[in-house]
């Protein structure tokens, strides 16, 4: 009995230790504090954004970022919550409650996991570029749209996943605007835009004073974090935050708990199952490219799919969020000096670390600054120089940027992925049909003359369904030679069945006329389907020819 073709489960970390020493080792745990740092304020702020609480987002960064690099098929990649989720999760939280989330992110877990057990992560890669531009862009709206309440500090309730609904409820409530949440908003997006700029790459740190030197290692999320929550204690702002809408964050991480579960309930989740298991598989295997390109190395896209699978089933059973690679923090991590899984290791113990003792301290962190986060994440998120590129491009990929983009914002990431990969389908049909050639050949350039009654064609391309209109006109009456056509295949590179019955039509009707059809320069697979399926013998050994010269020889006959 044949076996199937699993892969096998071997994590990266077990190649990257080889020749592991102290110098790799201090790199990695520089890199895995920096990172770690970094990730604080972004997972509060995805959870936050995705309608939970904020330490669902630290256990999701902690436990899934740990596991990721654990048993992740990449070196230097960061797991945890990502920014592309929020409003899928967001949607998931009000149609279905969290309760149910956690159950979706779990069955999404076994399927990334089965996706990498049966060897289809390479086939991730097959969604056309422009698709992955047009639901990044839309993505990078919906976060930015999402943020508008707390940026501007407007009073809703809730805001509702709908977008025409949230726009409805936002110029409702436009007028409710809170200037202390919009200066903190504001100065929080100054500082994120500005603070690169003080310490840029190309600068000499010598040339900085030296009480700034220091600050060059500090990332700006957590300036921001600092600066917005001293103001509001210090200058007693009324703005909104973690503490005031959630409560404190607990110093530690939650009890292990089984989400209720049943197959009735499953079934009802299928449609976000599938939307989280997407979303994961795309964004994980995109950013581990990115990291290949950085750190130059190359990773196994289904050893990565079945660790996002582990994280994804564990992380929910401590109630955390669906996960997956973050380009932000992997590109963190590989300019930190990053070499091996240790350093995502040692980020999810700096993550742990703060939360055990420091979580009492974000209580007092502004909505507004987190906000300001997110709008700075989104403005990065999106590939916004692809629109102004769009005008170098074909109408095809116009209307899959502009589609996807669309329908990314206006239904959700699932519809436009499907109808995406739909029009590209179609497209990439009408592209290769149109390459697809039946030309006659002019009498001069024969190696012999045709008799009176005998029509020769050279077929060009590929034969299949969405082509075969071309063949099936030659068998209108008004084109049917009396003796015989004779029909030159060697440039023919493939042939589907429904080719193939087109071509059979094509002598079946010119049989009726008591002609007959002559093929020559039959080879490669349109020659194996022939042979396979009878074609060859209902046609006829004389019938077929090598070459042009010895097919016109038995046309004349």
């Amino acid at each position: 009995m044949p076996k199937l073709p699993v892969a096998r489960f071997r994590p990266m970390l077990f190649d990257a230790l080889r020749g592991y020493d102290r110098t790799r080792f201090a790199a990695d745990l520089g890199a895995g504090l920096t990172v770690g740092i970094v990730a604080l304020p972004l997972a509060m702020a995805f959870a936050i954004a995705s309608g939970a609480k904020p330490e669902a987002g630290l256990f999701t960064a902690i436990i899934a970022g740990f596991l990721v690099s654990v048993l992740g098929g990449t070196r230097v990649q960061i797991a945890g919550p990502a920014g592309a989720f929020i409003v899928i999760v967001y949607g998931i939280i009000e149609r279905y409650g969290f309760a149910n989330l956690l159950i979706s992110t779990i069955c999404a877990g076994v399927l990334l996991f089965a996706l990498g057990l049966f060897r289809l992560g390479s086939l991730i890669r097959l969604i056309p570029v422009p698709i992955v531009i047009g639901f990044t862009n839309g993505i990078a709206v919906l976060i930015a749209l999402s943020q508008v309440k707390d940026f501007f500090g407007l009073r809703i309730d809730r805001l509702p996943g709908d977008f025409f609904a949230q726009m409805h409820v936002l110029g409702q409530a436009a007028h409710t605007v809170n200037p202390a949440a919009l200066a903190v908003g504001l100065a929080s997006l100054l500082v994120l835009f500005g603070w690169p700029q003080l310490f840029r790459s190309d600068r000499d740190p010598a040339a900085l004073p030296r009480a700034l030197r220091w600050m060059r290692v500090l990332p700006g999320p957590i300036v921001v974090l600092v600066l917005a929550t001293l103001a509001a204690g210090l200058l007693d702002l009324p703005v909104d935050t973690i503490a005031s809408r959630f409560g404190s964050i607990p110093q530690g991480l939650p009890d292990f708990r089984l989400p209720e579960f049943s197959w009735q309930l499953v079934k009802q989740l299928v449609a976000p199952t599938l939307t989280i298991a997407l979303l994961g598989a795309i964004e994980s295997l995109l950013c581990a490219r990115v990291a290949d390109k950085l750190a130059r190395q190359r990773h196994d896209p289904n050893q990565e799919l079945m660790a996002q699978g582990v994280a994804n089933v564990v992380a929910p059973f401590f109630g955390g969020l669906p996960a997956t690679g973050t380009i932000a923090r992997t590109v963190t991590n590989i300019r930190s000096g990053a070499s091996s899984p240790v350093a995502g290791m040692v980020h999810a113990g700096t993550l742990l670390a703060i939360v055990l003792a420091a979580a009492p301290l974000a209580g007092g962190i502004p909505l507004a600054a987190l906000a300001a986060i997110l709008l700075h994440v989104a403005y990065n998120m999106g590939e916004w120089h692809e629109f102004r590129r769009l005008l170098r491009f074909s109408v095809n990929y116009r209307i899959l940027v502009l589609a996807t983009f669309a329908l990314t914002i206006v239904f959700d990431l699932s519809v436009a992925v499907e109808v995406g990969l739909v029009l590209a389908c179609l497209f990439f049909i009408y592209r290769i049909s149109s390459l697809t050639r039946i030309e006659p050949l002019d009498a001069a350039a024969l190696p012999l003359p045709p008799a009176p009654g005998v029509a020769v064609y050279s077929l060009f391309g590929s034969l299949f369904f969405g082509a075969v209109g071309k063949l099936e006109a030659l068998a209108e009456p008004e084109r049917l030679p009396h003796r015989a056509l004779v029909l030159r295949l060697d440039q023919l590179i493939n042939m589907d069945t429904t080719g193939l019955e087109a071509l059979d039509d094509l002598r079946h009707a010119l049989a009726a006329r008591g002609s007959r059809l002559v093929l020559c320069g039959v080879g490669g697979q349109p020659l194996s389907l022939m042979q396979r399926t009878g074609f060859l013998d209902r046609l006829g050994t004389e019938n077929r020819a090598d070459d042009l010269a010895q097919a016109l020889a038995l046309a004349n006959r």
